[in-house]
């Protein structure tokens, strides 16, 4: 397996690069310890490399298993998690550790009409943050729903709908484990995986999904 593609545990720092501030290193040592769900991958991905002296990134996604015999598997959901430190402080950001967090996902297509779904989609991230006891503050962003429809020889669903969540808030400690569990907590939310400990007798995303209780 590629030590860099690796599901269920958040991946290290680049070791390539010179030791980082000790508040920055405890915040990537606290993220290597988190451990996603199964039907999630995480990956480190290149991390920006000009809006801070100090940045990391981790990539998620959700996929649903090929249908058949070699075809590759079906995306649901992906998504972004970048930590930006400032060890000067950041006058925007009110602090010196920034989170950025981006989910993309595939729903249903009855969410698109649905006037309330971009005030639920952000209650998961408010929530998740306060249920992890991730302690933060300056906290914004955008939630977004996209309908397309398909038209000719262009591959996919005839109808699909997209919804796309994009946040950032300053981190109030350098406990980031609770941060990041907070957005993975998001990004199975956005792709409609059930809750822990229920097991799917559908399909993984797209709103189809149902499932029964057990371990």
């Amino acid at each position: 397996m590629d030590p860099q593609r690796r599901p269920g545990r958040a991946p290290a720092g680049d070791a390539e690069r010179p030791p980082p501030p000790a508040e920055f290193q405890a915040a990537l040592d606290s993220l290597a310890t988190v451990r996603a769900r199964a039907e999630v991958v995480l990956e480190h991905i290149p991390a920006p490399q000009r809006l801070a002296p100090w940045s990391h990134a981790i990539g998620a996604r959700v996929a649903e298993p090929a249908e058949l015999p070699g075809e590759d598997d079906v995306e649901v959901a992906s998504g972004r998690f970048i930590v930006l430190h400032d060890p000067a402080g950041h006058d925007a950001w009110d602090g010196t550790t920034r989170c950025v967090g981006y989910v993309s996902a595939v729903t249903d297509e009855s969410m698109v009409d649905d006037t309330m779904f971009s005030e639920v989609a952000w209650s998961w991230l408010v929530e998740a943050l306060a249920d992890a006891g991730a302690a933060h503050h300056s906290l914004g962003g955008t939630v977004t729903r996209t309908a397309s429809t398909r038209y000719g020889d262009i591959a996919g669903p005839e109808h699909s709908v997209d919804v796309e969540i994009r946040a950032s808030w300053t981190a109030g400690d350098t406990d980031l484990d609770r941060h990041l569990t907070a957005w993975l907590e998001v990004l199975g939310n956005a792709a409609g995986l059930p809750p822990p400990g229920v097991h799917l007798l559908g399909s993984v995303g797209n709103g189809r999904a149902t499932g029964s209780a057990g371990s």
